[in-house]
Order: structure tokens, then C-alpha cells, then sequence
């Protein structure tokens, strides 16, 4: 079988030149012009700025973990852009850009990463866009966000079952969608394979995103698979494409259709972005001990955001746009980054409020002994 090539719209250079593969999806890019490619270039660029002071906090001590998106801006700008606000997004723990595309505070995915809550957001509030918490557990959130879809589903069927429809409709359309990133990596994992075989066989609104970022930390893709990673979900039965990761429009583009099918009624789709981890897995991780040196260049040379921005020159934006960007980014960066610097610590106790609805003697037991260990200390937690 010989795969065609993935769907790209702007080469490594910028230049608009869609593949072959890309003809069936540029009516998605219809109105889609310079104004809105300038703030997909404003999300990537602010993305950027602060998750460079982010790994700059961790070496600082700051941060007890960070996870860089360095280099895979470019697919989750076009595909969190391709989204709308009933939609729902599973994200695993890179999708910075998501993030804050959804509406979430930037200040709030660094608390997490500094120990200060469980979460980071709230979900349930409408200003964090329907965006879920990451999930560091490699896989978890596939199953979540499967069972969630279904969930849209059987809540459409009910609404459909209480109101008369239209000659044609079968009430199965939902209206809403879910969304769910996650690596390489994971796509070896159980719980991403089983999400599959439940989303295929309940036709649930959903879209997989694989990041193909070519490394599962220190293990290469080629290792994990003899076979282009988007040929697993056809094997389920599921909608499957690979598109150039580091281009915004194929993201897009792809993404919008995708989700379109989902709510529509017409059942899950599998799209796996080719990008590349420019920077660590983690900053924990050392990838020069596994990489060579000649990869990575080779990799920077196709930035998703160099890649835009010789677009937009293209198209005539000057300048003056590129410098106030990356001012404005850095300006942010500094902003949240000293905002993350005076989060207060909360207090100890609260770790046990939210595990279980009612007292538990477990927990109970927990909270009585952490409050004996901070006692021992002259003058109590913090001294």
C-alpha cells in the first residue's frame, strides 16, 4: 500500500503550495484570510514566549516539571481554532497553545506545574472553554474523552426522542463535538485502543488527534509501528488522514471538516499531525543522550511559525506586525511569569476537601497525620 502524501497547504519554506492530498479540503479555508492568519501567528508567538519562561522558572526551581510544546504550535493553533465553543477538548499535558486558545489562563496550566493545585482550572466555567484538565497519565484522557462523546450522544438521542423532527432526521446529530490530543507514544498504549473500538463502534462525535512528534521520550515512532501511525484507526473502522503537522492551515482545514462529521452525526475521526518535540519530553528528560544533533536542525528548519510568517509576508503584512508581536509576547510572558512567582501557597488541608463528597476515614486519618507532621515544625507549616 503506498500512502499519499499528507495533506500541507504551505511547503517548509511558506510558500502556499498544496499537496495533492490537500484539493478535497481547500473549500474549508474558504474566508479564511490575513486577518485570521495574523492571530494564529499571535497565538503561536505568545505561546512560544511563554513556554520559554516556563522552562527557565523550572531551571530556576520554580516549576517542580515542565512539559515543552517547542515546535508544535503550528497543528494545535489550526486544530483548537477549527473548533467551536460547544465543543469539548481533552487535551494530554503539551497543548499549551489549546489552552490558551480555549480561553484558559496561561497562569493558571503554570500553577499546576508548580504544585499548587490538583487541576489548574475549573471546567465547569465557561470562560476556560470547555477545555479539560491534562492528564499525565499516558492515555487516561482517550477514555475520557471517549465516554464523554458518547455522553453528547446519548443526550442528543434523548433531546431527539422529545421533539418531533424533520421528514429525515434520525436524532443522532449532536450539535457538539469532542476532541482529544495525545503523542506517539500513547498510541502504544491500551487505553488509546480501546477509546477506538468503543468510539467506532458507537459512532460517538468525536476527533483523535495524534501529535506524531517522533519520539515517545527516548523510543523513535519507528520502533512503536512498522506502519504510518493513521492506518490504526482505519483498521477500527474510523475516518483516517496525516497531515503536515507544522502547517496551521492543514490543521485547520482537516480539523474543521472532521469535527463537522462528528457533529453531524457521521461518527469519529483520526487525524495524525506529523510535527516534531523540538525542545525536551519533559524538562526532566535529556534528549542530545538519544537524538542526533543533525535531526533536530534539520527539524527547526520547518518552525510552524517561521513557516506562517513567510506567508503572511507574502501576503503583504509588514514589519511593523512581526515586531510589535514578538513585543507584546514577550511583554505576557513576563507578566505571567511574575504573576506565577506570587500565587499564594494554599493551604495544606486543602488537598483532602474535594476526594469524596462525605467525610471517609481514610482520608480522615490522612488529613489528622499531615496536620501532626506540619505541627513538628517550630512555628508551624511554612516555618
Amino acid at each position: 500500500m503506498t500512502d499519499p502524501e499528507p495533506i500541507r497547504f504551505l511547503d517548509e519554506e511558506g510558500n502556499y503550495a498544496p499537496s495533492e492530498s490537500a484539493a478535497a479540503f481547500a473549500d474549508e479555508l474558504a474566508g479564511i484570510g490575513v486577518e485570521e492568519f495574523k492571530t494564529w501567528y499571535r497565538d503561536m508567538v505568545e505561546t512560544r514566549a511563554f513556554d520559554t519562561e516556563c522552562t527557565h522558572l523550572q531551571r530556576q526551581g520554580q516549576l517542580a516539571l515542565w512539559v515543552p510544546s517547542v515546535g508544535q504550535e503550528g497543528c494545535q493553533v489550526g486544530l483548537a481554532r477549527a473548533a467551536e465553543p460547544q465543543d469539548t477538548i481533552f487535551p494530554a499535558y503539551r497543548e499549551h497553545a489549546v489552552a490558551k486558545i480555549r480561553g484558559v489562563p496561561l497562569v493558571k496550566v503554570a500553577a499546576l506545574f508548580r504544585g499548587l493545585t490538583h487541576g489548574g482550572w475549573d471546567v465547569t466555567d465557561p470562560a476556560n472553554g470547555n477545555f479539560r484538565l491534562y492528564t499525565l497519565v499516558l492515555g487516561a484522557q482517550t477514555q475520557h474523552a471517549t465516554g464523554y462523546a458518547l455522553g453528547q450522544l446519548l443526550d442528543a438521542k434523548a433531546r431527539a426522542a422529545d421533539t418531533a423532527l424533520d421528514p429525515g432526521e434520525d436524532g443522532t446529530a449532536t450539535g457538539e463535538a469532542t476532541m482529544v490530543f495525545y503523542g506517539d507514544g500513547t498510541t502504544s498504549q491500551g487505553d488509546a485502543n480501546e477509546s477506538m473500538v468503543f468510539a467506532a463502534s458507537y459512532q460517538t462525535p468525536e476527533v483523535f488527534v495524534v501529535q506524531n512528534n517522533r519520539w515517545a521520550i527516548s523510543v523513535p515512532v519507528t520502533r512503536q509501528s512498522r506502519t504510518p501511525l493513521y492506518r490504526r484507526a482505519l483498521g477500527f473502522g474510523i475516518r483516517s488522514v496525516q497531515i503536515d503537522g507544522n502547517d496551521p492551515l492543514a490543521a485547520y482545514a482537516v480539523g474543521r471538516r472532521f469535527l463537522r462529521h462528528a457533529r453531524s452525526g457521521e461518527g469519529p475521526g483520526y487525524i495524525e499531525a506529523l510535527t516534531y518535540r523540538i525542545g525536551a519530553h519533559t524538562t526532566s528528560d535529556d534528549p542530545t543522550r538519544y537524538r542526533e544533533h543533525g535531526e533536530l536542525e534539520d527539524w527547526q528548519l520547518r518552525d510552524p511559525i517561521a513557516r506562517l510568517e513567510a506567508h503572511l509576508r507574502s501576503l503583504g503584512v509588514d514589519d511593523a506586525f512581526f515586531a510589535e508581536t514578538a513585543e507584546t509576547a514577550d511583554r505576557e510572558a513576563k507578566r505571567i511569569r511574575d504573576e506565577i512567582l506570587t500565587l499564594p501557597v494554599p493551604e495544606p488541608d486543602s488537598m483532602f476537601a474535594n476526594v469524596y463528597s462525605e467525610d471517609h476515614p481514610r482520608i480522615e486519618e490522612q488529613r489528622a497525620w499531615l496536620a501532626h507532621y506540619e505541627a513538628s515544625f517550630e512555628g508551624g507549616a511554612g516555618a
